[in-house]
């Protein structure tokens, strides 16, 4: 398995712990506002550390870090990640994984062998509406299987959604919240400009929210899960 970039140590990405954040090169979808558009298709960045290279920087981190967080790109795309998790494993790391939620079956397999600790599952918009914004091919059940099968895992969880127009609106958020009824963790995540895999998506025309339009979204969630917060 190889790596398409690394971030040492980090305070955000694994809730309560100070991880390293390994990106996987490739994805299968290919959303405007990704923030990480060398990673999409392996685009423009080869990977640059090998699964021997990054199990030796873990090891040699033993003691300073809390946990290991995979992320891409979308990981359960690879097949040597159930491998690679295991060594983490055995080196006494938590691993939280992100993911899109495309590969239910792979999301299953790491839940049932105890490989993944935490996951964090991207809903991009109501999972009918995922064509043609975030991939002309989407299987919405593959999505929805996803979610059921991260919400009855009994790990730790939190689904995510970028607040962009006009892939996210009250009825995609309104939507989302009651596929997600009960959901430990919602998060509706602000939407950054910079260094996005399509610019002119956004040419000319303004597609975040505001403070109070997002808290408004907010609103909507909350009454259907257990927690809901902007990020």
């Amino acid at each position: 398995m190889f790596f398409g970039g690394i971030v040492k140590n980090s305070l955000i990405d694994y809730p309560g712990k100070i991880s390293c954040v390994l990106f996987v090169s490739g994805c299968n979808f290919e959303c405007p506002y990704c923030h990480n558009p060398g990673l999409v298709k392996g685009r423009g960045q080869s990977d640059v550390l090998s699964e021997d290279n990054a199990v030796d920087f873990l090891e040699s981190r033993k003691g300073f870090l809390d946990g290991v967080v995979i992320s891409g790109g979308e990981p359960t795309l690879k097949s040597d990640l159930s491998s690679f998790c295991e060594r983490v494993k055995n080196l006494g790391y938590p691993v939280k994984l992100d993911t899109n939620g495309s590969r239910p079956q792979a999301i299953k397999e790491l839940l049932c062998r105890g490989l993944v600790d935490y996951i964090a599952m991207d809903i991009k918009t109501d999972p009918n509406r995922y064509s043609p914004f975030i991939t002309a091919n989407c299987n919405p059940d593959a999505i929805l299987s996803s979610i059921n099968i991260i919400m009855e895992s009994g790990f730790p969880y939190e689904f995510r959604t970028t607040c962009v127009r006009p892939i996210v609106d009250e009825e995609a958020i309104a939507n989302i919240s009651r596929l997600i009824k009960g959901a430990m963790l919602y998060v509706l995540q602000c939407f950054q400009s910079k260094d996005v895999l399509y610019p002119d998506f956004f040419k000319d025309r303004r597609l975040d929210y505001n403070e109070l339009d997002i808290m408004h979204l907010k609103a909507i969630a909350e009454p259907m899960v257990k927690r809901a917060f902007v990020r």
